[in-house]
């Protein structure tokens, strides 16, 4: 489990995100979890971007309405099977009340049936005449596990993710076994081909690449790489996203979304990450010879929080490949399988996808199958 970074900042527009999925129906407990925030933080949030106060119970009236009424239903239910099965109980053979409670073992626990049919939980199990074999049960927790991680993924995990998830929950088993089970429940990771917009062909000038596809780094917040890449919109036609990852935690430590591809994108990009991050002087900032990127206007920016600035060549896109990988798994894993209808919708899958999954849940197996959050938070716990 993944600790709250409590001495983390965040910018309005992730603290507005937060308060608009809690008014579309999340809880603050599932907010808390899924995006690493404290309860007390997010109500604080929803009081202070919610023009009319509201109660700081995070469950609604109405969720508690549906709880109520499922429970009085079940309630009903037990009740009418009691009060009908008092009549019949002397033309019931054992039989039939263990073909009754293995036909509604999923609707009901079968402790209670048994108590309310009155027959010890030893007798019906012994009267049971279909054996599983033990491997044959297994199969079936596992392949139910498997199904669970695999739509918690949201399709994005194949084998070698799911596997290690497995083992991490404490099960003992091979990825051929993993595989084989995979196969069987045809359950497949999603994988479709990017969508790749024609480059600009505006010339641009060389400039110093001080990273030189040297990736390695001995903690957070010494290289960070940065991008723009395109996501489409029924409505608004295309949008831009501009993202900032850390190459040692993996972690997009700032991101902007736009309409226009513009330097304020970038800026923005950059400042969400800075304050997120705090980093000390020294940290290099790599990126490609996009015009928003070499503009004055960005590397004064830049400069002025005494960060040295590094550009891939000319021609030479394995110089920034990191960031290229993380938008392209970001196509592959979400913005491939979607159909944005506007801005708004495509903006907070990016926060989602971003945030909730890829940050905080989404492992890795050059991070030896961590999260990125959870190798900032270590470095942070141990600093």
């Amino acid at each position: 489990m993944e600790h709250k970074n409590t001495g983390k900042k965040y910018n309005n527009e992730f603290k507005k995100t937060i308060v608009d999925l809690y008014h579309s129906g999340n809880s603050v407990k599932e907010l808390s979890g899924e995006y690493g925030v404290s309860e007390v933080t997010i109500y604080k949030w929803v009081k202070e971007f919610t023009p009319i106060g509201l109660g700081e119970d995070s469950m609604t009236p109405k969720e508690l309405a549906a709880i109520q009424k499922e429970n009085l239903r079940l309630k009903q239910e037990v009740e009418n099977l009691k009060k009908g099965y008092g009549h019949i109980r002397e033309k019931v053979t054992e039989t039939d009340l263990t073909e009754f409670i293995e036909e509604h073992k999923k609707q009901y626990p079968v402790q209670k049936m048994c108590e309310i049919l009155e027959i010890p939980r030893s007798s019906h199990y012994q009267s049971l005449q279909i054996v599983v074999s033990n491997r044959e049960q297994e199969n079936k927790e596992l392949t139910k596990e498997i199904h669970l991680i695999y739509l918690e993924s949201k399709g994005r995990y194949g084998a070698p993710k799911i596997h290690e998830s497995l083992i991490t929950k404490g099960f003992s088993l091979s990825l051929k076994r993993v595989q084989r089970l995979m196969s069987k429940a045809r359950i497949r990771s999603i994988t479709k081909k990017k969508y790749r917009p024609y480059p600009s062909k505006e010339k641009v000038i060389q400039l110093d690449n001080l990273l030189k596809r040297d990736f390695t780094t001995q903690t957070i917040n010494e290289k960070w790489v940065a991008d723009i890449t395109y996501i489409h919109t029924l409505k608004d036609g295309w949008c831009y996203l501009a993202s900032v990852l850390d190459l040692h935690s993996k972690k997009i430590v700032g991101y902007s979304f736009s309409r226009s591809m513009t330097t304020e994108l970038v800026i923005k990009a950059f400042n969400n990450a800075h304050l997120s991050q705090k980093p000390s002087e020294g940290l290099v900032l790599h990126t490609d010879l996009g015009s928003q990127y070499t503009s004055s206007e960005f590397t004064q920016h830049i400069q002025n929080h005494h960060i040295k600035q590094s550009f891939s060549q000319k021609g030479c896109p394995y110089d920034n490949a990191c960031i290229e990988s993380f938008h392209a798994l970001l196509k592959k894993e979400e913005v491939n399988h979607v159909q944005y209808l506007d801005y708004q919708t495509a903006k907070l899958a990016m926060f989602q996808f971003i945030e909730g999954w890829y940050n905080r849940k989404r492992i890795h197996s050059s991070l030896g199958y961590q999260t990125p959050q959870a190798i900032e938070d270590r470095i942070r716990n141990t600093a």
